[in-house]
């Protein structure tokens, strides 16, 4: 396996950012939400395999809080381990902002990226109903929080 790399993600890297978004969700944010990540300053990373972009995500935090707001890995390279690898990098980054709390919310029917969470140590705590829209209609979210403090 080649050596994984993260670099935060800049207004150029938005457009290959988008392939990954597009090919991995039913329903991808747009270029618009990215750059207004990029520019507002949140922790937006991606991770490379070598010199070829595999995955993304962005974090929020303000306060003793943290918000992951995206994670994402090109579905040819999901079931490797790069999630974990993405999610171990933003926690970290979070904890190095002094945020107490990771919160996120993930589509109820997404399995393995709940598993992916709570094998990691996030917990259900909530649930918002028709949170996410769907083919077909809206989808429930689960709220999700884990626990920065050593």
């Amino acid at each position: 396996m080649n050596e994984l790399s993260f670099r935060p993600m800049l207004e150029g890297d938005v457009d290959a950012v988008l392939k990954i978004e597009f090919s991995a969700f039913s329903h991808p944010w747009t270029k618009g939400i990215f750059l207004d990540c990029v520019r507002s300053g949140y922790e937006c990373w991606v991770l490379f395999r070598g010199a070829q972009q595999v995955g993304h995500g962005v974090l929020s935090a303000a306060g003793d809080e943290s918000h992951l707001l995206n994670l994402t890995i090109k579905p040819e390279n999901q079931h490797q381990g790069l999630g974990l690898k993405m999610l171990e990098h933003l926690m970290a980054r979070a904890k190095s902002l002094h945020a107490e709390t990771a919160f996120l919310e993930v589509r109820a029917s997404n399995g393995p990226a709940t598993r992916l969470y709570e094998r990691f140590g996030f917990n259900e705590i909530g649930r918002r109903r028709n949170y996410y829209p769907a083919v077909g209609g809206r989808e429930d979210a689960l709220i999700m929080a884990y626990s920065l403090l050593d």
